[in-house]
């Protein structure tokens, strides 16, 4: 079987995606009897090229990492990322620009239009998951076609498809975990000394906290995740606005010593409980103790615990992700659309 694809987004991930495709290239084919063509790349920097007969992927690599423009592989002139999506041939849209918190745009919208021309649509985005998750699915059913999203939250940890193919039946209680890698490897910096400026400048020097890093520190990040899960996992609708949400900002090393001499660590905790017809969701600095599950969560590895109807604890943990990681999640999101036929039903 032959797919094309449409790549929109070409960062560390997208990139970290097509030099996975490459490297999957005859496991694919041997196993899945699944070959892969790249018709289109888009993206905001650096342009935009399309080719029906599949793009010179390790060219395209070149390009884009060397800071150069991706139009002179184009076959067709285009003028913006829309008129991208209304001309490019592909059977699969993948969809990794950056995150809007506060309404997923303009990925939902890219993610609709894919839908609507007949593509499955696959993102690693948390925005379109939390604004638009819904609509989406309906129009997917509708189209009869996949939305997935399997990186959104944890990168490749297998969290969607876990409760959507493996777990049927369960009733999700409450869920309590890190989520966010970037403040885990801050707080863990500053239990070995260093300030908290001092933990965010080396975040940022390894490329895992932004020039801005308030997304994180604040607790953004861990809200819309915390927002992903409950809206999908537990069918109750929630905006990261909505998530009662304080940072690790006013976390001082005078605590953090303090919370090591009781035997304790600070963790930015994001839980999520039931409350009747509601679920009421909340990211906040928490001291843990060894007996957590999340104490021994180290570096920018991340945790999730669940409990259930019928699991009391079900946790799942990541080690040290990377955009690597991430690109396995729409890698299988990918196989899963295409060749395995999983169902949608959570």
């Amino acid at each position: 079987m032959l797919y094309h694809l449409a790549l929109v987004g070409f960062g560390n991930v997208g990139r970290a995606f097509a030099r996975l495709l490459q490297r999957k290239e005859a496991e694919l084919n041997a196993r899945y009897d699944l070959q892969i063509r790249v018709t289109g790349i888009a993206t905001g920097r650096h342009g935009m090229a399309i080719d029906p007969d599949g793009l010179d992927m390790n060219e395209a690599l070149h390009l884009v990492e060397t800071g150069q423009s991706l139009n002179a592989l184009s076959r067709f002139p285009l003028t913006d990322i829309v008129d991208f999506l209304y001309s490019v041939p592909a059977d699969v849209l993948f969809e990794n620009t950056p995150v809007n918190h506060e309404n997923g745009e303009p990925a939902a919208s890219f993610l609709r239009i894919g839908l609507e021309r007949g593509m499955h649509v696959i993102t690693a985005n948390k925005g379109p998951v939390v604004h638009a998750y819904h609509d989406l699915t309906a129009l997917a059913k509708r189209q009869g076609r996949k939305f997935y999203f399997e990186s959104a939250v944890m990168d490749g940890a297998p969290i969607f498809s876990l409760f959507r193919q493996a777990l049927p039946a369960i009733q999700i209680h409450s869920f309590r975990g890190i989520l966010n890698s970037t403040t885990n490897l801050i707080l863990g910096r500053m239990e070995q000394g260093e300030s908290f400026e001092q933990a965010v400048a080396y975040a940022q020097t390894i490329g895992l906290a932004e020039t801005d890093p308030s997304a994180d520190v604040d607790g953004w990040d861990a809200a819309i995740k915390v927002a992903a899960l409950t809206t999908v996992l537990m069918n109750v609708p929630l905006k990261p606005q909505q998530v009662e949400r304080q940072g690790i900002r006013e976390i001082t090393s005078d605590q953090i010593a303090a919370a090591l001499r009781q035997g304790k660590r600070w963790k930015l905790v994001c839980t999520a409980q039931r409350e009747g017809s509601g679920v009421r969701a909340r990211v906040a600095p928490e001291m843990v103790a060894p007996d957590s599950p999340l104490y021994s969560v180290n570096g920018s590895s991340s945790i999730v615990e669940f409990h259930t109807d019928v699991l009391p604890g079900l946790a799942i943990v990541e080690g040290n992700p990377s955009p690597e990681t991430t690109a396995y999640g729409l890698l299988a999101d990918l196989i899963n659309a295409v060749c395995l036929g999983a169902k949608d039903e959570l």
